[in-house]
């Protein structure tokens, strides 16, 4: 069996875990490991028994694709370097701290003919695939994601560390442009901002009403989407989505379902069904990197591409522009 030598760009935190997950897909062989930082490398590189890599150009003379889980400023230097070896890449998101710079890895990819994935890892939850077979056409999406403070990641603007997250899944249900956004947010325990909120509307007629804070008490990953005849409820900690659907009484459901009585008179009846989508038991991370090796072996395309990244990221930093826009006029006052 073929497998894809792989080696990981940046050992913290979330690039151990990259690491350790690689380590448990079959199809791929972790190779080595690099870091700025020699002795962290060092360190993983013995915990996961592979190579430690001590420049770049090694990396690339020994792989056959990254992983880099690099801080966002670097994310550009390193793919761009990858793509020029002829290298496929897995990159954390945001794609660039920039849209020029996505721009350009986008085309250096597209030049070469390799894989460049994004991860938003919030695709992969079990809680969103199991709606795999449900059409979301969303009327309005109402998303929390707060989370408990960390340093980790306020190097950016709560936005780009956690608001994509949803921004992303947003775009890939909504399927359609943004035409105005209007949002607010304030720096508290950082040199950036750390709670936000965003109104989207879109051009279909969807609007999204997004908050984020990396300074809450309790952590809370939720989205609620709101559409014709039906209501679903995701949340993204407990792995698991609800659905409550108005069906009409004659159609007859073979899934198992909770009916809450009818509503309505004459042709406007409707039954209400409360339904709990099956969940596979997956680990979105392995999953996600699965999917990127399976990418690099079929050489199709991957599930979150660059474009997908940049069309996050562009959404994003208009949200961060109005955030300081506001910022800006309050201070003038």
């Amino acid at each position: 069996m073929k497998k894809v030598k792989v080696a990981v760009i940046g050992v913290g935190h979330l690039g151990t875990l990259h690491s350790k997950m690689f380590c448990q897909i079959k199809e791929c062989e972790l190779v080595g490991v690099y870091d700025i930082d020699l002795e962290k490398a060092k360190a993983k590189a013995a915990e996961f028994k592979t190579k430690q890599f001590w420049s770049l150009e090694e990396v690339f003379d020994n792989c056959d694709a990254v992983s880099v889980v690099a801080t966002t400023s670097a994310h550009y230097e390193i793919c761009k370097k990858a793509f020029e070896a002829k290298k496929d890449v897995f990159v954390e998101k945001p794609i660039t701290a920039n849209i020029s710079e996505a721009e350009e890895l986008i085309s250096l990819a597209e030049k070469n003919n390799l894989i460049f994935q994004v991860g938003h890892i919030e695709r992969f939850n079990p809680a969103v695939m199991s709606l795999s077979n449900y059409k979301i056409e969303p009327m309005f999406i109402q998303s929390d994601r707060l989370s408990q403070f960390n340093p980790r990641g306020t190097d950016v603007a709560v936005v780009l560390d956690l608001m994509i997250h949803d921004i992303d899944l947003i775009l890939s249900f909504v399927k359609s442009e943004p035409v105005d956004i209007r949002a607010s947010g304030v720096a508290v325990v950082s040199d950036h901002i750390d709670i936000a909120n965003a109104r989207i509307e879109f051009e279909n007629g969807c609007v999204a009403n997004v908050t984020a804070s990396r300074i809450s008490q309790k952590k809370m990953r939720k989205m609620r989407i709101f559409q014709k005849d039906a209501y679903i409820a995701i949340d993204f900690n407990a792995g698991v989505s609800e659905v409550f659907r108005l069906v009409k009484p004659e159609i007859v459901l073979s899934d198992p379902f909770v009916s809450f009585g009818e509503i309505g008179i004459g042709d406007k009846k409707r039954m209400v069904i409360y339904e709990q989508p099956e969940i596979k038991e997956i680990n979105a991370l392995k999953y996600e990197l699965e999917m990127f090796i399976k990418s690099c072996l079929d050489r199709t395309p991957p599930i979150v591409s660059g474009s997908d990244g940049l069309k996050a990221l562009k959404v994003a930093n208009m949200i961060v522009a109005k955030i300081e826009e506001s910022l800006k006029k309050a201070n003038l006052n």
